[in-house]
């Protein structure tokens, strides 16, 4: 079984580990930040916990609870990237590369990123299209550049 203690040597909560999750598959790079989903856990769980002494369900809490823990998460730079990467990049990178891939060069796409609000709906705004256009002349700019 993995080790789902946090830095203090306590085993993550029902949201930490839900968190975490969500984390590794649409953040990756923060997978690391401890402190972040110590916090965002408390928070959701605080959350929960409020609602329910508050006469809500238990499903109104919980979505409350979901609302606060996954708040600016929504949307992921990294899964673009990895869209990018099998939708334009295909001949180039195999699929199965792409997530590692889009993880290694996500630092290196800042530039692009940090011109845009990256907020949980994003990916319906106008700007997403600027966006995925730009970061697609980036990677197309690192693969010449020898990425592999």
């Amino acid at each position: 079984m993995r080790n789902t203690k946090n830095k203090t040597g306590q085993e993550l909560s029902y949201y930490g580990l839900s968190l975490l999750s969500y984390l590794k598959e649409n953040h990756p790079e923060r997978t690391g930040d401890k402190t972040f989903i110590e916090e965002r856990a408390d928070a959701a769980a605080e959350t929960y916990s409020n609602a329910v002494k508050n006469g809500q369900t238990h499903i109104e809490a919980e979505k409350l609870a979901s609302e606060v823990l996954y708040q600016g998460l929504h949307f992921s730079a990294y899964n673009t990237l990895v869209h990018i990467l099998w939708n334009e990049f295909s001949a180039e990178i195999p699929e199965e590369m792409a997530k590692e891939i889009a993880l290694q060069i996500l630092t290196q796409c800042s530039e692009v990123l940090d011109k845009y609000d990256l907020s949980d709906d994003f990916a319906s705004t106008s700007q997403y299209d600027e966006l995925y256009t730009e970061l697609t002349g980036t990677v197309e700019i690192l693969l010449e550049d020898g990425l592999q």
